[in-house]
Formats: C-alpha cells, sequence, structure tokens
C-alpha cells in the first residue's frame, strides 16, 4: 500500500533523532525514560478520553497491555542507559539486533521453525556485537558496559514487538498505543521512585529535549512502527528499523562530533548482513 512507503521512511527520520536528544539531555537515563513515555501518554490522553478506547478492553487484552509496556519501559531503561556510557553508533547498531532477538522468541513460545538463514544470521549478529564490544572495551570500561545495556534493550524491544505483532492484528492503532505507552510510563514512574532519581531541577533545555523526545521519535517514530504492523509482519517492520543506526551516526557526527573506529564500522556490517539473511526466512525480498 501506497502509505507504507511514505509513513515508514518519516518514522526512521523520527526515531533516528531519539539518540541526540538523550545525549543533549542533562538528566539520569530513568528520568529521560520516564518523561519520555509519560509526555508521550498525556499528548494522547485528550484522544482517549473523547474515543474510551477501554470500553471494549478484556481482561485477557489488558494483560497483553501491560506485558508490552513492561518490555517497552525496560527497553527505554536499558537503551538510554547504554547511551550515557557509549557512543551513538554503538548503542544504536546494537539495539536493533532485536530482530534476531524476535527470530528466537518466535521459534521459542510461537513454536515457528528455526532454519538455517537465522542461526547464520545469529552468528554474524553475535560476530558483529563481538567486533563492536571490543573496540569499544579498548577504549573503555564503560563503553563495554554500554554496549552491554544496549544488548539488554534490544532484548526487551523484541518482546514488545512480538506482543505487538499479536495484539495489532485485532487492536485499532490507538486502542493499542494508548495503554502500552501509559503501562510503561508508570513503571518507569516507580522505577524511578525506587532508585530516588529527581524529577526536577534540569536545565530549560533538557526538559525542551525531553518534549521533543516524547514527540518526534515517540509520537510519530514509534507509534508510525505500530500503525505498520497492522498490515506488516513484525520482522519486515524491523528491516525499516534498519534505517535508525545510519540516520543517528549521521546526525551524530554532525551535532555531537562522533566519528566512527573501524571496528563500529566492520560490526555493524556483520549485524546488518546477519539480520537480513535471517529475515529472509519469512520469504521477504529486499
Amino acid at each position: 500500500m501506497a502509505r507504507l512507503y511514505i509513513f515508514l521512511p518519516i518514522g526512521i527520520i523520527a526515531i533516528s533523532t531519539a539518540s541526540i536528544f538523550v545525549k543533549l539531555c542533562d538528566a539520569p537515563a530513568l528520568i529521560i525514560a520516564t518523561y519520555r513515555m509519560m509526555l508521550a501518554s498525556l499528548m494522547l490522553t485528550p484522544f482517549a478520553c473523547y474515543k474510551k478506547p477501554w470500553r471494549g478492553w478484556e481482561r485477557t487484552e489488558i494483560r497483553w497491555f501491560l506485558l508490552s509496556g513492561l518490555f517497552l519501559s525496560l527497553h527505554f531503561a536499558f537503551w538510554i542507559a547504554s547511551l550515557k556510557y557509549t557512543s551513538v553508533a554503538s548503542s544504536v547498531v546494537l539495539v536493533t539486533t532485536h530482530p534476531i532477538f524476535v527470530g528466537i522468541g518466535s521459534w521459542l513460545f510461537l513454536k515457528e521453525r528455526i532454519g538455517i538463514n537465522l542461526v547464520l544470521g545469529i552468528a554474524l549478529t553475535v560476530l558483529g556485537s563481538g567486533l563492536i564490544s571490543y573496540g569499544d572495551m579498548a577504549l573503555s570500561k564503560e563503553a563495554f558496559m554500554g554496549d552491554g545495556l544496549a544488548l539488554l534493550g534490544a532484548m526487551a524491544a523484541s518482546g514488545y514487538l512480538l506482543v505487538g505483532r499479536k495484539m495489532r492484528k485485532d487492536q485499532d492503532l490507538f486502542s493499542y498505543i494508548f495503554p502500552v505507552y501509559s503501562t510503561a510510563g508508570l513503571i518507569l514512574i516507580l522505577l524511578s521512585l525506587i532508585f530516588q532519581k529527581s524529577f526536577g531541577g534540569y536545565s530549560p533545555s533538557t526538559y525542551l529535549f525531553l518534549f521533543l523526545l516524547a514527540l518526534i521519535p515517540q509520537l510519530i517514530g514509534h507509534t508510525t512502527f505500530n500503525w505498520a504492523l497492522k498490515y506488516l509482519p513484525a520482522s519486515m517492520v524491523a528491516i525499516t528499523i534498519l534505517g535508525e543506526p545510519i540516520g543517528s551516526a549521521i546526525l551524530a557526527y554532525f551535532i555531537l562530533g562522533e566519528g566512527l573506529t573501524i571496528w563500529k564500522v566492520i560490526g555493524g556490517i556483520s549485524i546488518f548482513a546477519g539480520i537480513l539473511i535471517a529475515l529472509k526466512k519469512e520469504g521477504f525480498r529486499l
């Protein structure tokens, strides 16, 4: 459908700004994640009061909404934390390995057959992740830890995508994203309180970037991909998300002055090749 060719590139550009806004925020990672999800949820609240999507929810659906929100909150908590320790290029490349975890999750929980393409894709992805981590470990232990957090973010994102693939078959876009974004925001508020993170006292520019983070990469970017899950399998949507590391790396170069090392380039190529090979098991052609 023609709309996919219009909206998906917009979604890629939108999510590519997320890592830049995070880097520019002078706030703890958990607070950044919390503001991102709560502001996005608050922006949706007037529409929720008008549409009242909760009137058609059943208990089983509510459980799936809560699970999806949990995965989304963990994804942002881990990934945004990773950006505090490692570069934009390393973090975004590693967090977009989630299609591999989607494939593994489909095999474990959905009983889908695992093929040679998925095995080869996993091997190349692990190799690429190892090369990036090796290069970052040579730079600092903090960068290496950031790489690990990005991979945890990828695992959480795979759960978010798997649940989204299941729920978007029967749910309209708004009825899905409002409870999921709200659940993620509430969980992140709870985590911020548990770890005693302050919700105030930051610079005006930080609050501006937090607002932009909720508006552009979340409401425009993530919502675009949730919309696409209605018409495309999660693995096909994941192919388009592979544009995020490219967009983020370009923005980081011009805005943050971050360069690329040979390990990041080779590791990124290996990861992209592994993901694309693994996705061929779905029968798609680029």
